[in-house]
């Protein structure tokens, strides 16, 4: 089953809805955080908290009233077993709260980030860093040239967008989750400047503004770690691909499992 193709004009006012949603999730993981919470762990002994818990219940509900006949897959509700058929083109991804570890430790790279994507490539993101007061929106006419690609801070909207490769190039990178041998085996290839290490889907972000020039990724990730991140960088100029080029396929069921990817700003 093929459902509706949603257009730019549709994404970008979705944007505009979804946005202050982000945030609302947002202030609820502060909220947690600063009066004090427990930590379980997942069967994968991943770790989970109530935010992560909190901020998906106030997305998927808003997701819920704006787009009833798209399915949305949740990190914490597939971690739970409801996992939703998706029979049509279009799906939600949604990881209300991006870098647990990080929330748990008291940093600030952890994300709200809400996804869709459209016949297996995002086409609209949002990425919103709660403790950094920053959210990123990257929205993609699945049939046209219309992108619409900016961060917001302090309120205020600014463009952003890939920058052309330079000779010395930055490499964004994982705190917790690096494998050093093939990261060093892959930035033989290159000269490198200097090496950002951040968390959470950051460093599609890092890239998308122009600060980083490739984010190379080695370790396991789900789909909903990588989904908002990925249309981010798209409607700012770039790509995530596997490393013999191909667009990062989405619609991985039931696992949503991804395997090797890099994200760079293009050539």
């Amino acid at each position: 089953m093929t459902t509706p193709q949603p257009g730019f004009s549709l994404l970008s006012t979705w944007a505009d809805q979804l946005r202050p949603i982000a945030e609302a999730a947002g202030r609820a993981i502060l909220d947690v955080r600063a009066r004090g919470f427990d930590v379980d762990k997942k069967t994968d002994a991943s770790p989970v908290t109530e935010a992560d818990r909190v901020a998906e219940g106030i997305v998927v509900a808003e997701l819920e009233k704006l787009s009833p006949a798209f399915p949305i897959i949740a990190e914490e509700k597939v971690s739970a077993g409801d996992i939703p058929e998706i029979n049509g083109s279009a799906f939600w991804l949604v990881d209300a709260l991006d870098g647990t570890k990080e929330f748990i430790k008291n940093g600030a790279d952890f994300t709200v980030n809400i996804a869709l994507v459209y016949d297996g490539v995002p086409i609209f993101g949002i990425v919103h860093a709660p403790a950094r007061n920053e959210t990123f929106v990257g929205v993609v006419d699945p049939n046209g040239s219309d992108r619409r690609s900016e961060v917001w801070r302090d309120g205020k909207a600014s463009p952003i967008s890939v920058r052309t490769r330079p000779p010395k190039v930055v490499v964004a990178g994982s705190r917790s989750h690096e494998v050093a041998d093939e990261m060093d085996a892959f930035l033989s290839n290159y000269e490198v400047s200097d090496r950002v290490v951040i968390g959470s889907s950051l460093k599609f972000c890092l890239v998308a503004e122009g600060l980083a020039d490739f984010y190379p990724r080695f370790g396991p990730t789900c789909e909903w770690d990588t989904g908002a991140g990925h249309a981010v960088l798209r409607a700012a100029g770039g790509r995530v691909h596997t490393f013999d080029g191909a667009e990062l396929p989405y619609k991985k069921v039931p696992s949503f499992l991804n395997g090797k990817f890099l994200a760079d700003g293009g050539p």
